[in-house]
């Protein structure tokens, strides 16, 4: 049985060797190229059954997610997800949406260049950690509106990313609740739909966030962890594969990614 590769994506935007970033000719050309193929973009409730054991999926499959919910993912990756029909997920921190919702002077605003066209430039990663710092979410994060216009789509999905992005390895118990509950509750007030999936913020958790996370009552969380979802591994833990700004690339990895044998050899490799 195949393997399916779970895709994590940060920013998609102009700033080429920026950290988690993808230049959005080469976003475009990696989903022309799944469209092309004929694989399969799941939904989370499908990646969530596969590896249950419960469906099985003829056609090469593959998840694609996005971290945090940034503005360029809006701008940039979200054309491209309806211009080849491409399923995908965002996990939001909410406290940020929140903020960037009620916030003033963001997309589109006099200080974006040819913000229709190619030319328009977003803040880069540094940048963006910057104007979060000084409150000026709404000009690099995704608000409720166009998370709703997204979803609205049948393409996009949303889930949690905790509230504040804090490291869930280092929280006290009322902590990790307020993080955990109160995200999965505002994304299913403001959307109107159930949130059963946790991305763990950098990463990090402990055996007390997991059992709380489970308690809470989400069904599989994604890690940062490298490797490919199987039927039978652990929903608790799903790993994934950061995408490189480059088409070639990432050609090459998908056939290796959906292949049993090639890719249970590469990651074990990779491992050592």
């Amino acid at each position: 049985m195949r393997p399916v590769p779970v895709l994590m994506h940060h920013h998609i935007n102009h700033h080429k060797g920026d950290m988690v970033t993808v230049t959005p000719d080469v976003f475009e050309g990696q989903m022309e190229y799944l469209h092309k193929k004929g694989f399969r973009t799941l939904k989370c409730d499908e990646l969530c059954s596969f590896i249950m054991g419960e469906k099985i999926f003829k056609k090469k499959a593959v998840l694609i997610t996005f971290d945090d919910g940034w503005l360029d993912n809006y701008i940039y990756a979200f054309p491209m997800l309806k211009k080849y029909k491409i399923n995908a997920v965002v996990f939001l921190i909410t406290d940020r949406v929140e903020t960037a919702s009620k916030g003033q002077g963001g997309y589109p605003s006099e200080g974006w260049v040819g913000v229709k066209g190619q030319e328009a430039i977003m803040p880069n990663h540094n940048e963006c950690k910057k104007l979060i710092a000084n409150g000026q979410h709404e000009k690099v994060v995704i608000n409720w509106d166009m998370a709703k216009e997204m979803m609205d789509s049948g393409l996009v999905e949303f889930y949690s990313h905790a509230k504040t992005h804090a490291r869930c390895d280092l929280l006290s118990e009322d902590e990790l609740k307020e993080e955990l509950i109160k995200s999965k509750e505002i994304i299913e007030e403001k959307l109107g739909k159930p949130c059963p999936y946790l991305c763990w913020p950098y990463g990090k958790y402990n055996d007390a966030a997991l059992n709380i996370a489970k308690g809470i009552g989400y069904k599989a969380i994604f890690t940062t962890d490298y490797g490919v979802a199987k039927a039978g591994s652990n929903p608790f833990a799903v790993k994934r594969i950061v995408v490189k700004d480059n088409v070639a690339w990432f050609k090459k990895r998908m056939l290796l990614y959906i292949n049993p044998l090639l890719s249970d050899i590469y990651l074990k490799i990779k491992k050592k």
